[in-house]
């Protein structure tokens, strides 16, 4: 890899340090490369995006970022996991960690806040976007449908009851 390469791979390394919700910083060793292409694909359809690179390229990307309390944990055989939704990227890889010891979690940061093993795993339980405005939505259709089912209960009351008395009446 030359200085223009080496050049272009810090640029994009720190955009993505600079713009993700959520980076977590885990070793990758021992995984095949069908297990390492089935993560990238489990982390795509969630959003996410997986990054394998040079420690030293991706130090050298963390200085001045919000995620520069990173540089830490990148020794040895290290994948980044990041996402825009600051939940996405955690829970991709707390489950697939799960289902796979060969990848170790050994942190990561949330903005200007390091995460630890435990820290990745908080952030992982808690509800992504989608789940949240599902939940806020549903929480304001709940008046309005009580209330409309309020409403046409007496009605449907004396439907019920004038059927009862045409069946009694025939």
């Amino acid at each position: 890899m030359d200085r223009a390469q080496k050049e272009a791979v810090v640029g994009e390394l720190g955009q993505i340090f600079q713009d993700s919700g959520v980076v977590v910083v885990a070793h990758y060793t021992g995984l095949t490369v069908a297990e390492m292409t089935d993560f990238r694909s489990r982390m795509r359809e969630a959003g996410g995006s997986v990054r394998v690179a040079k420690n030293r390229l991706a130090k050298i990307a963390l200085e001045g970022t919000p995620s520069a309390s990173v540089a830490s944990l990148l020794e040895g055989q290290t994948v980044l996991a990041y996402s825009e939704d600051p939940v996405t990227a955690a829970k991709v890889v707390r489950d697939y960690a799960k289902d796979n010891e060969k990848l170790v979690v050994l942190g990561g940061a949330m903005g200007e806040e390091a995460l630890d093993v435990a820290g990745v795993n908080r952030v992982a339980a808690m509800p992504s976007r989608d789940e949240l405005l599902a939940q806020i939505a549903g929480i304001l259709g709940a008046p309005a449908s009580n209330l409309a089912s309020a409403l046409g209960a007496p009605a449907s009351n004396i439907a019920s009851i004038l059927s009862t008395i045409e069946e009694k009446a025939a």
